[in-house]
Formats: C-alpha cells, sequence, structure tokens
C-alpha cells in the first residue's frame, strides 16, 4: 500500500477528519490534503508525528514509515535480548506477585509469553497440546479440549475472546467455529463479563484484567499483554487461596526461549 492511501486508511479508521489530524500533528489541513492526495512527499519527522498523533501502535508506526520510503523507528527485540533482562525480572516479579490469583503474560497473537503457577488451576484437564509456553491462549479457551467444556457461560465468554481477535482474522475464523452454534444469553452481564469455570476446587467465578507497557519503545515489548485474573465472590478467593497454598513455590513457566529466566 503506498503512503497516502496508508495514511488516509488509518486516519479514517479512527474518525478524524484531515482538519483533526493536522491540529494534533502542529501542520495545515491544506498540507495534510496535499500529502494524501500525493501532491507532496512528508519529511520523516512529519510522518513519525502524524503517526504518533492518529496513536498508532508501533508496529503500525513503522508500518507507515517503510510505506513511505523510510527505516522504521522502533527496533523489534527478541525477548532472549540481554537488553530486556529487566523486562523479563519484571514480568517474573509481576507474575509471582499476583498469587495466589492466575496470571499470565501473552504476546499480539495470544501465544503464552509466562504463566504463574495459580494458571495451572485454569488449564487442569486441557489436552496437553493446547497447554504450555509457546501455545494459542485463546485457542486454549475456546477449543473443545480446552477450557470450553468447563466454561459454563461459554456463549457470553466466546463473544468476549473473538472480540479481542479482529486483528486475527484467521484465528478468529477458527475459534468462531467452535462455538458457531451457540446463542449467548439475553441476562444482562453486569459490569465486566465473568469467567464461570468448573474446577477440583468448585465453581471458579473470575474478573480479568490487561496491562500493557504503556511507554515501551520497543515493538515486542509495547505488544505484550499482562492478563490477571481476580476472584469476582469469596468463594472463588477462598478456592484460589487453597489451591494455590502448596504451588506458590513453583517456578514461573516460560515460553521457549526463555525458560529459566529470569
Amino acid at each position: 500500500m503506498d503512503f497516502p492511501r496508508a495514511l488516509r486508511d488509518r486516519r479514517t479508521r479512527r474518525h478524524l477528519s484531515q482538519l483533526d489530524l493536522a491540529l494534533r500533528a502542529g501542520t495545515t489541513q491544506r498540507y495534510l490534503s496535499f500529502i494524501e492526495s500525493g501532491r507532496s512527499v512528508p519529511g520523516r519527522n512529519m510522518v513519525v508525528r502524524l503517526a504518533e498523533s492518529l496513536k498508532l501502535p508501533l508496529r503500525e508506526r513503522n508500518e507507515l514509515l517503510l510505506a513511505a520510503g523510510y527505516a522504521p523507528a522502533y527496533p523489534e527485540s527478541s525477548l532472549d535480548d540481554p537488553e530486556l533482562a529487566p523486562v523479563r525480572t519484571a514480568i517474573d516479579h509481576i507474575l509471582r506477585g499476583h498469587l495466589p490469583y492466575p496470571a499470565l503474560v501473552l504476546d499480539r497473537r495470544g501465544d503464552l509469553i509466562a504463566a504463574n503457577s495459580a494458571f495451572d488451576l485454569i488449564t487442569e484437564g486441557a489436552a496437553p497440546h493446547l497447554v504450555g509456553p509457546g501455545t494459542n491462549v485463546y485457542r486454549l479457551a475456546l477449543h473443545p479440549d480446552g477450557l470450553a467444556p468447563r466454561i459454563r457461560n461459554l456463549a457470553e465468554w466466546a463473544q468476549h475472546i473473538l472480540a479481542r481477535l479482529g486483528h486475527l482474522q484467521e484465528l478468529h475464523a477458527e475459534l468462531a467455529g467452535y462455538v458457531a452454534e451457540l446463542e449467548p444469553s439475553d441476562a444482562p452481564l453486569g459490569f465486566a463479563v465473568p469467567l464461570r469455570l468448573r474446577s477440583s476446587y468448585g465453581e471458579l467465578r473470575l474478573m480479568t484484567t490487561v496491562t500493557t507497557f504503556a511507554t515501551a519503545v520497543d515493538v515486542t515489548l509495547a505488544e505484550l499483554k499482562l492478563e490477571a485474573f481476580l476472584p469476582a465472590d469469596q468463594a472463588t478467593a477462598e478456592a484460589l487461596s487453597t489451591a494455590t497454598r502448596p504451588l506458590a513455590a513453583a517456578p514461573t513457566a516460560h515460553a521457549p526461549g526463555t525458560q529459566g529466566r529470569p
């Protein structure tokens, strides 16, 4: 895709007029119109300003720079990179600190990077090929050999999962096929979609929160998501505390290539 079209598509997807974007980027509507029509070629700094003004993810900012003929501005490191050692340490501390509640770290595709020992209670009974570092957590959630048979509100939870996969069309199509015949309940979902999961400790009612590294300037780091499960009632809190007490000293599970780190 050429740069004028790439810029125009991203602006319209965010429902911004040329004037809105021009004001944000510190330029004029006339100049922005010339850029989008191909009559003017912006400098690298202007492309970066436009990308920042659109609040694009770092990966898309790099794509916009490439479309304009410039080198990417943001590195994309491996988690094994020595420079990211402090990040791996921070992730491990966060996961351990969330005990006795389950927590995990995902990449942009939903593949598991790391999880704390309490996550074992979530995955109990799932097929081995769906569980463990490097496997896809969204697939684990909805696959018939994964968590699906244990989720009491599967239709509602499937909606919650599928809504997060707009950028992963093939995975969305696969997972939607597993739950195609389910009809969500008409009952109100309340302030958050709970996960109602059967377990060996009774039914767990869980809410989730998602945290990102908001100030990251590395593509890999910016795309990591820390997903933490929280009890939605006292019974679940007690069950998790009881279930994870023997696991508290267990090491954090890491994806291949980061095993044993930090």
